[in-house]
């Protein structure tokens, strides 16, 4: 008698459900997942006597903490160097019409004053005209 053998077929894992649950997973990760990292500067204001200043939303702002990091209109920069701080307003102001554009110093009254004169020289280069300080009045105390 001959027997005939069987085709012994070969074993083999399916990775599709693996994909599908990893795809899951990433996809989970991905939304419960916040990228944002918001950076809060505490300032402490020096005082001056003087009429309080509007703010228009096209102001940009250039905060200066106490030990000397910048941060431009709430975003904080990497260093504390004035080419970083010059690319910083090159990108909030991409069309040169810095000469239009206010720019308003928030200075902690514990920052030293290279910081300030930092700022204020990053502001020229940079071609912003009308620059104000930011004071903190001296009978609100």
């Amino acid at each position: 008698m001959q027997f005939r053998r069987q085709l012994r077929e070969e074993d083999a894992i399916n990775l599709t459900p693996l994909i599908d649950v990893v795809f899951l997973l990433l996809i989970f990760f991905m939304v419960s997942t916040t990228f944002t990292k918001e950076t809060h500067l505490s300032i402490n204001l020096p005082q001056a006597s003087g009429d309080p200043q509007v703010e228009s939303p096209e102001d940009v702002e250039i905060l200066i903490n106490a030990d000397g990091s910048y941060a431009v209109n709430g975003r904080a920069l990497v260093n504390a160097e004035l080419i970083t701080l010059l690319s910083a307003l090159d990108i909030i102001n991409p069309d040169n019409t810095a000469e239009n554009t206010p720019l308003i110093i928030t200075a902690d009254a514990n920052s030293s004053h290279e910081a300030v004169v930092r700022a204020m020289d990053a502001a020229g280069q940079a071609g912003f005209v009308q620059l104000s300080i930011t004071t903190r009045n001296a009978s609100t105390d």
